[in-house]
């Protein structure tokens, strides 16, 4: 079998030293150096291991090595003989691979594996992991190729192979095609490279792994920026000179989050552009997770930062109302009023909500003019009437009664029950599928798509919206109990338990000071997106409800069980 040696040496990558907490630090991270000889470069043409070499270092010190010849069982190439010295002979007595592959893993176990070219490598100890049914470890790798390629420019060396970064590195090993060496020497090039990284801010194992030299040496520099942020949950704002909020975020943990904008592999143009720009980066610590992501959505409502792409103009929001009067119809409005009407949405666009409109004029028969009619109106019917598309009570073709009944059909389609909506769409959309038709069956089903969403949306943030309150509590992911308090679906409070503490007390304190929120129509106390993020919360699994008051209930038979019809969109054709 191989050997296995233990080695302690003078640390050669003094660089390490010195870093920040942020992350997994560099110094702290063990990395397993591997590399193999093959009888070829295809594991299509069935080629195989001759020898396994690897060097297991941490801080910048050797913790210990692993070499081991590989008896294919089959013949070695002569010209892969002449390359790497290894022969028949030398493999014949030595272990297969499956003894060798074992001990390798459990000595690289709980590393990182480091390879130069790590998709060959790495690909081979993979592909015989698998055939030999044994469980490959989940390594996280880092391939020095890829790094070198971001570092050494073509002024230092003519390419990327070993030979050329062990020389440019002044590596103490010279590369030889047999495993251990190459091992020895990708060690080496391995602690160059991270020095060179190191003064490029790149200090733990998280930006080393997604660095990339598209992030500018200035936008680097400014990672002191996040110096003065926790490590906890939270909002971040990017500002300028002028204190003008440039972008707003939000994490689990502000301080790295930030950091990873001036040191990891942040490659878009606009957070680019918008990291030049900034200046200063404030942050909110918050209790919870939720609270995080609703501080976020009010900042972006309140700032409307240029580099934000959603979420800045809740205001623009559009709705689907029903009127109250003596003829109702349905009409896309800006926002909805108290006048007892019924509305649907909000809808992110007008012309969501004017699909919308479309969809439920398909199928329901009421005018679709826009000015008010009397009780007793007396005028010339449309074409919309001699189509059979409106009941045209404009010139007395239907009663009162006739018409309220269609009304309730409509208010009950987008408040409780779609079935009829669904049903005549999908119909049409068939019939125009069997005549290949195509567009105007997607136009069809497009339509169909906008109502179910939107009046799914309706009928699961209307109860929430209705209730005065609703306290409920979850273990959180790291094993606090979480506290919000909801009022109309608004975030009125959050907060975590302290360990050890009465939690009915706490939660109490918490509702006393919770933020008063009133019930207004005209203007929802939350933006939808709010809400909805409150409401996915409060679906999660494990939650308590503490105490609710209202009812917070939504109907069985509504659109939410028929959006696994336009979830996924498949041709017509």
């Amino acid at each position: 079998m191989g050997s296995s040696t233990a080695a302690v040496t003078k640390p050669r990558w003094e660089a390490q030293q010195g870093f920040d907490d942020l992350g997994r630090p560099l110094r702290d991270v063990t990395f397993c150096v591997v590399d193999l000889e093959t009888t070829g470069g295809s594991l299509g043409d069935g080629d195989r291991i001759t020898e396994i070499g690897a060097v297991k270092v941490r801080g910048g010190e050797v913790l210990g090595e692993f070499q081991t010849l590989v008896n294919p069982d089959q013949p070695i190439p002569a010209f892969i003989a002449v390359l790497t010295g290894i022969t028949n002979p030398m493999v014949a007595d030595a272990p297969a691979i499956a003894a060798a592959l074992p001990a390798f893993l459990e000595f690289a176990r709980g590393s990182v594996l480091v390879a130069h070219n790590a998709r060959f490598d790495v690909g081979f100890l993979r592909h015989f992991s698998a055939e030999l049914d044994l469980v490959w470890p989940g390594f996280e790798v880092l391939d020095t190729v890829r790094l070198a390629r971001h570092v050494v420019t073509r002024d230092e060396a003519p390419n990327h192979k070993l030979s050329s970064l062990a020389r440019v590195f002044r590596s103490t090993t010279t590369p030889n095609h047999r495993a251990l060496a190459d091992a020895r020497a990708t060690v080496d090039v391995l602690h160059g490279l991270l020095e060179r990284l190191g003064g490029l801010g790149v200090h733990t194992f998280e930006e080393l792994a997604t660095y990339s030299s598209k992030v500018s040496a200035p936008q680097r520099r400014k990672r002191h920026l996040a110096d003065h942020l926790p490590n906890a949950p939270g909002v971040y704002l990017f500002t300028d000179e002028q204190d003008r909020v440039l972008y707003v975020g939000t994490s689990k943990d502000l301080r790295k989050r930030v950091r990873s904008y001036f040191t990891a592999s942040e490659t878009r143009s606009r957070i680019g552009e918008m990291v030049q720009i900034a200046t200063a980066v404030r942050g909110i610590t918050c209790a919870t997770p939720l609270e995080a992501q609703v501080r976020e959505l009010r900042l972006i409502a309140q700032h409307k930062p240029p580099y934000n792409r959603r979420s800045r103009f809740p205001e623009r929001a559009s709705y689907l109302k029903l009127t109250r009067e003596a003829w109702p119809r349905l009409s896309v409005v800006a926002r909805p009023k108290d006048d007892q009407a019924d509305y649907l949405g909000p809808f992110s666009s007008r012309a969501t909500a004017e699909s919308t409109l479309a969809a439920l004029h398909e199928v329901f028969p009421i005018r679709q003019c826009k000015d008010r009619l009397p009780v007793q109106p007396a005028r010339s019917a449309c074409v919309l009437a001699e189509l059979g598309r409106c009941l045209a009570p404009c010139d007395g073709s239907v009663d009162e009664l006739t018409y309220g009944a269609i009304v309730r059909q409509v208010r009950d389609a987008v408040t409780r029950r779609p079935d009829e909506v669904v049903e005549t769409i999908e119909a049409k959309m068939a019939e125009l599928a069997s005549e290949e038709r195509f567009e105007q069956a997607a136009a069809h089903r497009d339509r169909l798509a906008s109502f179910l969403r939107a009046a799914s949306r309706a009928q699961r943030l209307g109860p929430l919206l209705d209730c005065p309150e609703i306290v409920a509590t979850r273990r959180e992911d790291d094993g606090r109990w979480a506290v919000h308090v909801v009022r109309h679906g608004r975030l009125a409070a959050a907060g975590v338990i302290p360990s050890g503490s009465d939690a009915r007390a706490y939660v109490d304190r918490l509702r006393a000071s919770a933020e008063t929120v009133l019930p207004d129509p005209a203007a929802p106390p939350a933006s939808a997106e709010e809400t909805e993020r409150i409401l996915a919360w409060l679906e999660r699994p494990g939650l308590r409800l503490v105490d609710v008051e209202g009812e917070w209930t939504c109907p069985v038979t509504g659109a939410a069980r028929h959006l696994d019809r336009v979830a996924v969109r498949p041709p017509l054709q």
